[in-house]
């Protein structure tokens, strides 16, 4: 007989998730391969899940709860799958995404996680790590999801001309990252501004922020270290980086001549060169 691993619901949320899996599935009368036919996933990979030895992703998550008829349930664990497997530190700041009606952030050299493309997230992350990369990458991936709520946050990001500069997974990750940036042009959830090398001494000079703001509790200051994370709700902290956060934004260009500014960056530096004789070349 083969043996059936038995997981304990309340182990982790990635045990949760298998659990409540196995449980519809075999509710409804079917195999691990059977399901893995409907979902177009193997077998193999149904029964990895079920057992807490694969992470779920979203798209696995909305077509296993179509076949299964689970009214979203999985769709819903998926998210807290994902975040219990963040880093320990940083979980606390994908619950402040999560619940934040407005988030501030200043960036000096990187595009901010919650607007990465997925090359560009794995490009960052395996930059001196390249281990379990896939699952790395749909977990980082999977904080945008604050995007997909009813009453998503309003983000602005203020970020340094050089992210845009910085080269990151080569010419077609950046083109692809620029692009992806402009295609917020126009949503007015999700605003986009570059702090230009024109701008001189800025008040951001001592570092990446965010600030998170709520409906009803106090605002909190994020900063980063290596390997640690720094939330804070002094009131004094706050004030400071709030005032920092007007005058970076007042520093940087408007929504417009931003978008122009990345899209020229786009074009310039990452854009094909047309060799005459052969064509194009990166």
């Amino acid at each position: 007989m083969t043996h059936i691993n038995v997981l304990d619901p309340g182990a982790s949320p990635l045990d949760y998730y298998g659990f409540e899996l196995r449980r519809h599935r075999e509710a409804a009368g079917l195999t691990q391969k059977q399901l893995g036919d409907i979902v177009n996933y193997t077998g193999s990979l149904v029964g990895q899940i079920e057992t807490a030895r694969k992470l779920p992703t979203p798209e696995f998550s909305e077509r296993a709860d179509a076949a299964l008829g689970t009214e979203g349930l999985l769709s819903r664990l998926v998210t807290l799958v994902m975040r219990s497997q963040l880093p320990a530190w940083f979980q606390q700041v994908a619950e402040l995404e999560a619940r934040a009606v407005e988030i501030c952030t200043f960036h000096t050299h990187l595009v901010h996680g919650l607007l990465q493309t997925r090359a560009y997230v794995r490009a960052v992350l395996g930059s001196l790590n390249q281990t379990d990369l896939d699952d790395r990458t749909a977990v980082r991936l999977a904080r945008q999801r604050i995007f997909e709520k009813n009453e998503p946050p309003i983000l602005w990001a203020v970020i340094s001309e050089a992210a845009l500069y910085q080269e990151i997974g080569g010419p077609e990750t950046m083109r692809g990252q620029l692009a992806h940036l402009l295609s917020f042009d126009g949503n007015p959830r999700i605003n986009v501004q570059v702090l230009p090398f024109s701008a001189g001494a800025h008040a951001g000079l001592t570092g990446s922020f965010t600030l998170f703001r709520f409906a009803s509790d106090p605002d909190i200051v994020y900063t980063e270290g290596y390997g640690s994370g720094h939330p804070t709700a002094n009131p004094d902290t706050v004030k400071d980086c709030s005032l920092r956060y007007d005058h970076l934004q007042a520093a940087a260009l408007s929504l417009r001549d931003s978008a122009a500014l990345i899209r020229r960056a786009m074009e310039e530096r990452y854009g094909e060169q047309r060799d005459p004789d052969r064509g194009p070349v990166a």
